[in-house]
């Protein structure tokens, strides 16, 4: 018995500091994940609407990011083999990429439209055999409003069809373009 409390405080003795330093290498990445949030946050308090949304976004995306690669690089610094964990974490990715693949492409193409703003608010637009008023750009539908009816149309599809935009015969809404 008393072997074996020799050979488990000595195996401690051994791992203390591989834990500690993986510990202290997980809190420096989480430090730094938290800080480039704040950093993002701090800047889409300063940019207009659309611009400010796709900075949080982005801030969410780089601090996810950086807290899986600190985990993966602590527990590799404890001595635990991390590369089924990272062979796993490229085939889960996969998975949920081909499983949420028009979700993501509707996200992007959000994404894209906010950026570039082809159109805007209040716009009148044609896609697709459908037209109307912009009345809303999200990151997945852009809202379109004709006649008392409501359209929501992917984003997908307005980013890969020609959009044409008119002038209505008659304007159920401003047909002013919204201040960018």
């Amino acid at each position: 018995m008393e072997d074996f409390f020799r050979t488990l405080l000595h195996e401690a003795a051994i791992l203390a500091p591989k834990v500690g330093m993986g510990i202290l290498l997980f809190a420096v990445f989480g430090l730094a994940s938290y800080l480039l949030r704040k950093f993002f946050e701090r800047l889409s308090r300063q940019a207009d609407y659309n611009t400010a949304f796709i900075l949080k976004l982005a801030g969410r995306a780089v601090s996810i990011t950086l807290l899986v690669f600190g985990a993966v690089t602590a527990l590799g610094t404890m001595g635990i083999n991390v590369s089924a964990l990272v062979a796993g974490l490229g085939l889960t990715g996969f998975a949920l990429g081909f499983a949420f693949k028009d979700i993501l492409s509707n996200l992007m193409a959000g994404v894209l439209i906010l950026l570039y703003r082809p159109f805007g608010v209040n716009d009148y637009i044609i896609v697709t055999g459908l037209e109307g008023f912009v009345k809303e750009i999200d990151l997945r539908y852009t809202t379109l409003q004709k006649e008392g009816q409501k359209y929501l149309i992917p984003n997908s599809v307005l980013f890969t069809n020609s959009i044409g935009l008119k002038e209505p015969a008659h304007q159920e809404g401003t047909g002013e373009r919204a201040a960018s």
